[in-house]
């Protein structure tokens, strides 16, 4: 049985390299079904080393699989199917025991992870994955940073934390980003990145000129920046974007009818700046300004 995993195996990397990924999950599901046989889809001390090693690297390429398809839930399953398996194979070898984990990914499967976490902006389960590597990481003398696939997720949390979404912008299209799949996420990150430069703006502005814009959004023509403005129903006019409540301009002070302003609202409930808004707005402000002084 050892010899059809090994099988399983080598069709799934031959489909991924082929980027034949409805092939790779019909793979996947058969090969499930012979772990399942096995009794090896969670770890178990009866369950023979190389048996283990096979339904791990398996597993892995699910994930991989799952990521190609940006198939997030998916990815996530398998992630937390890995978990106790990275877990046994730390045991082995804490223990003096075979090491099975040569051939692991874990690394890259849960730098992988990270970067979801970051994408999908839950910065709490982000945090308690990232603190477990620390601990994990001190107890063997190492930083978590000295590995280039952890490094990269939290390097871009770092940057996103004080809103260098700039830093943000250049790592994702430096040659830093690790492997090809962690480059999948850089429109997601970059889409969030741009959703969050919006609102704050949005606050901070009653207008901006479409050139300034699109360099502040990341995008890559004034065309592009009057689609995005569309989308989130902002006022085009004169080569301007006017921002929401503020499209309309208000009388001259002290002129008759003049209304003091309220609190801008969406929906039923006051607006609320995003996370760290008194940062991003401030260094928003800062690059906006430099781009007007080079245009």
């Amino acid at each position: 049985m050892s010899a059809d995993l090994r099988s399983f195996i080598n069709e799934l990397h031959k489909s991924l390299e082929q980027r034949q990924l409805d092939n790779a999950v019909n793979i996947l599901s058969r090969a499930k079904r012979a772990l399942l046989q096995l009794n090896a889809l969670t770890p178990s001390d009866s369950t023979p080393p190389q048996i283990l090693a096979q339904a791990r690297e398996i597993l892995e390429l699910g994930a991989i699989t799952s990521i190609r398809l940006t198939d997030s839930e998916a990815f996530t399953r398998y992630y937390q199917q890995l978990q106790p398996f990275y877990d046994h194979e730390r045991h082995l070898a804490s223990t003096g025991q075979t090491d099975i984990s040569k051939t692991s990914q874990r690394s890259i499967i849960t730098g992988l992870y990270l970067l979801l976490l970051l994408s999908s902006g839950d910065s709490a389960q982000f945090h308690t994955v990232l603190e477990g590597l620390i601990v994990e990481a001190s107890l063997e003398g190492r930083r978590v940073e000295d590995d280039p696939y952890i490094k990269y997720p939290v390097e871009l949390e770092r940057s996103l934390m004080e809103g260098s979404y700039d830093k943000v912008w250049r790592a994702t299209k430096s040659e830093t980003v690790p492997t090809e799949d962690f480059g999948l996420f850089s429109n997601i990150l970059v889409g969030t990145i741009r959703r969050e430069i919006a609102e704050c703006s949005e606050n901070a502005y009653e207008s901006l000129p479409i050139s300034n814009a699109k360099n502040l959004l990341f995008l890559d023509s004034e065309g592009a920046v009057v689609q995005f403005a569309q989308e989130r129903g902002w006022t085009l006019r004169d080569g301007r974007i006017y921002f929401p409540f503020q499209a309309v301009a208000p009388p001259p002070p002290g002129a008759s009818g003049a209304l003091v302003p309220e609190p801008a609202t969406r929906g039923d409930k006051a607006f609320a700046p995003p996370l760290y808004s008194s940062v991003v707005i401030e260094n928003t402000i800062g690059y906006a300004r430099e781009l007007e002084t080079i245009v």
